[in-house]
């Protein structure tokens, strides 16, 4: 397995202090060569995924920043962003890599489920959200992820109770696990192993939705 090279961190640390084209431009080769780097990683991390899950591509994200809708105008990102994409319809979730100097993280679950999908999660936590937090109780999952976290709303999504027993599950818009890591422990020889032992703890948590997000709310197939 490979590690990451430290230079990866000196780099962003650099440009959090110099985050300007003038600064970059110079740099620019370096980046890419970093950015090979980080590629070849990611498809190692995606063939060792592969052995208990079907991936169907890793994706790195660029590092210009969109400006056009934001008040932070500097021009480029400070951190390395990998997406790990699970073969659709029949699977569901999705995977996350973040890499940056001081604040690195995985993470795993839901970000943006569309309309449809958030409905359907909410309904099945209407009717019954037994199986769910059955899952979430997993030794496991708990010992790798914690507990569940994500965006919600204030009170309860509308044509749903407030005084709803589940409505901590129910107001939820996101549906994510999170695991933070140090810069050490980025570059440490067993950081792609951490990363293997986290995505794969979290399958129970993606078994049942991607049954949930497949079927109807009496459990005849969609697809």
């Amino acid at each position: 397995m490979s590690k990451i090279n430290p230079d990866v961190l000196a780099f962003y640390k650099e440009l959090e202090k110099n985050n300007t084209r003038e600064w970059f431009e110079p740099q620019k080769s370096r980046f890419k060569g970093l950015e090979v780097e980080i590629k070849h990683y990611a498809e190692e991390v995606k063939q060792g995924m592969s052995e208990t899950d079907e991936i169907d591509r890793a994706k790195l994200f660029r590092i210009y920043r969109d400006v056009r809708f934001s008040k932070n105008k500097t021009p480029f990102k400070t951190h390395f962003g990998i997406s790990f994409h699970r073969k659709k319809p029949h699977l569901r979730g999705g995977y996350y890599l973040h890499i940056a100097a001081g604040d690195s993280f995985i993470a795993t679950g839901f970000w943006n489920p569309d309309k449809d999908d958030l409905f359907r999660i909410r309904k099945e936590m209407e009717v019954d959200a037994a199986e769910l937090r059955e899952v979430m109780a997993d030794a496991e999952l708990q010992a790798h992820w914690g507990g569940l976290q994500g965006d919600e709303v204030k009170t309860a999504p509308k044509g749903f109770s407030k005084e709803h027993a589940d409505i901590d599950l129910i107001r939820k818009k996101q549906y994510l696990f999170m695991k933070k890591f140090t810069d050490k422990e980025v570059l440490s020889a067993d950081f792609q192993k951490q990363i293997l032992s986290h995505f794969k703890a979290i399958r129970p948590f993606f078994d049942y939705m991607s049954n949930l997000l497949t079927t109807d709310l009496n459990g005849v197939s969609l697809l």
